[in-house]
Order: C-alpha cells, then sequence, then structure tokens
C-alpha cells in the first residue's frame, strides 16, 4: 500500500468522523443517525478515491485500514474492558475488515488482512 494514500486518507478521513462524532456526543445525532452518515462517510471517501484513479480494492483497503487506525482509543478501550490483549482486538478487528474486502472485492483474506495488518502497524498509536 502507497505510504501517500494513507496521508491522504488519513487525515480526510479524521476531519470528517470528528465532526460526526462532536455531532453524535453532543446529541445532535442518535445512533443511526450517526451509523447512516458514517456509511456515506465512507462511500464518499470510496467515490472519491476511484475518481482520484485508486483502483477498488486500494481504496477498499485504505479506508478501512484508515478507520481502524483511526478506531485505536475505541479498540484500547474495548480491549482493557474485556480484559484481553489488544492485538486480540486489533486482529478481530482487521480479519472482520478482510473479510468485507475479500467477499466484496474478490482479493484473497490472506492478502488483505497483511495489507490492512500493516497499515494499523505503521499508523497506531
Amino acid at each position: 500500500m502507497d505510504r501517500e494514500l494513507m496521508e491522504i486518507v488519513l487525515p480526510r478521513l479524521a476531519r470528517r468522523l470528528y465532526k460526526q462524532l462532536e455531532q453524535y456526543r453532543l446529541g445532535e445525532m442518535n445512533h443511526s443517525q450517526f451509523s447512516q452518515h458514517f456509511e456515506t462517510l465512507l462511500q464518499r471517501q470510496y467515490a472519491w478515491l476511484s475518481k482520484q484513479g485508486v483502483p477498488e480494492a486500494e481504496a477498499a483497503i485504505a479506508i478501512h485500514a484508515g478507520v481502524l487506525v483511526l478506531s485505536g482509543p475505541g479498540l484500547r478501550a474495548e480491549a482493557e474492558q474485556d480484559n484481553v490483549p489488544l492485538e486480540l482486538i486489533e486482529f478481530r478487528a482487521v480479519r472482520m475488515a478482510a473479510e468485507d474486502i475479500a467477499r466484496n472485492y474478490g482479493i484473497p483474506k490472506v492478502r488483505a488482512i497483511k495489507q490492512i495488518s500493516a497499515i494499523v502497524a505503521q499508523y497506531a498509536e
């Protein structure tokens, strides 16, 4: 995965997701609305990457990995709450993302796991 691509995807996702989280936190949006807006955000990011010439599977991997990187605090909290190693929670999330990518883009799940894991490891705090 191209590092430059992640340097574009992460800030774009972070800015937009932060705004939505603030609205949710302030009660301006309920859970259903947040989920719907989040799905729309991901679709827009995917469409934007497509317009930039990024191949479909690569765009999907970048977006899924970006979401996992930005979800780091939540994953850490889940690991602490469940009293399990963070790596276990991260791998479950990576595996689920890879399964979605494999199912929708026809790439091998193992390849998607490797690519997403590498990105998460590189950008996680």
